[in-house]
């Protein structure tokens, strides 16, 4: 057996994907590779925070009500700097905006991609040194080049995604994202301070021994995803449960194992919010891209998130997501738990 030993770095492998389409502008790479840079300069600051006066709350609330970390402004700054800077991104949306921001540059104006992003993902666990990630949606802008980004140009159903990824901050830093010809992951080296490539093609197991849920929550959740959730907990021949449950808080890591090991991560609406917490497109959208090209599945209980048509930019939904067999149990279940209900 032949062994590729070769060291690719995130640079040397989309300029490698690139050149097998002579008729590519390299906009996408060279945004993927911006992008890139700002989370080598996030992760610099991840691994410092509890050594200077970047960890804790910054004193305000976002524009979803949450308490805003001191980190999360700064990887905010970062992302949206180093793609204002940039030749290849249009305008930005940001989880910590207010509103979306259309770079008014001629260059900026001229490039046909925008970029969503939630800069710092399960923040609330920065104090307590858990994983944390990034995450990030692509799109081809549908106003005219030239002009300025508007806000059409973000408001495109997930299906629309020309690549989504994410990064996670944890024992090592990792760099995933997803086009519509796969799912690559790069590990940052310190060493040389590049991301170099260290899972190819990945691909979702068809099931795994992982279930993701707040169980803290589990009397607000509909009767539906209670009847699931015992399933997990329970042995049964078509399932191969039971599962273990593996839940951290940070959806980065825990969508990030269960597309390498396999497994199922749910986010259902509650009495309280039944619409759900995560962003349709912040959240939602990039892993349902990233996981259904590997092979997986998500929903929001109905129909595939890729299919939602969103009509805000900070637009909520709940979230069922990971591998295929794992979500058609789900769905058979729930479909079970709706009629007896009937």
């Amino acid at each position: 057996m032949n062994v590729d030993r070769t060291i690719r770095t995130l640079d040397e492998f989309t300029i490698q994907s690139l050149r097998q389409f002579p008729q590519a502008t390299g906009e996408l790479s060279s945004l993927l590779r911006d992008i890139g840079l700002a989370a080598k300069r996030v992760n610099v600051e991840v691994n410092k925070a509890g050594l200077v006066d970047i960890l804790g709350d910054h004193g305000t609330m976002n524009v979803q009500g949450e308490e805003v970390k001191k980190l999360d402004i700064f990887a905010n700054n970062q992302f949206v700097g180093v793609l204002q800077r940039g030749i290849s991104c249009a305008g930005i949306a940001s989880e910590e905006l207010d509103d979306f921001v259309a770079f008014d540059d001629d260059i900026s104006k001229n490039s046909k991609y925008v970029c969503l992003f939630d800069p710092l993902d399960g923040s609330g666990n920065i104090d307590v040194n858990v994983s944390i990630g990034t995450i990030f949606a692509i799109y081809r802008r549908v106003s005219d080049r030239g002009t300025l980004a508007t806000r059409e140009d973000f408001l495109q159903k997930g299906r629309n995604q020309v690549a989504a990824g994410y990064m996670v901050y944890g024992s090592s830093t990792m760099m995933v994202y997803a086009t519509r010809r796969g799912v690559n992951g790069f590990t940052l080296d310190p060493s040389i301070g590049e991301f170099c490539l260290s899972h190819p093609n990945i691909k979702c197991p068809e099931r795994g021994k992982f279930y993701s849920v707040n169980h803290g929550n589990f009397f607000q959740y509909p009767e539906d995803v209670r009847k699931y959730i015992n399933t997990c907990q329970n042995k049964t021949k078509e399932t191969g449960g039971p599962y273990t449950q593996r839940y951290i808080g940070s959806m980065v890591a825990d969508v990030h194992r269960n597309l390498i090991k396999g497994g199922i991560f749910m986010y259902p609406g509650t009495t309280d919010k039944p619409k759900g917490k995560l962003r349709l497109l912040y959240e939602s959208n990039p892993f349902a891209f990233i996981v259904e090209v590997a092979g997986g599945k998500a929903t929001d209980g109905n129909i595939p998130i890729l299919d939602i048509i969103p009509t805000e930019l900070h637009q909520r939904t709940p979230l069922f997501i990971g591998s295929k067999g794992m979500m058609q149990d789900l769905e058979e279940c729930m479909a079970d738990a709706q009629k007896e209900m009937v």
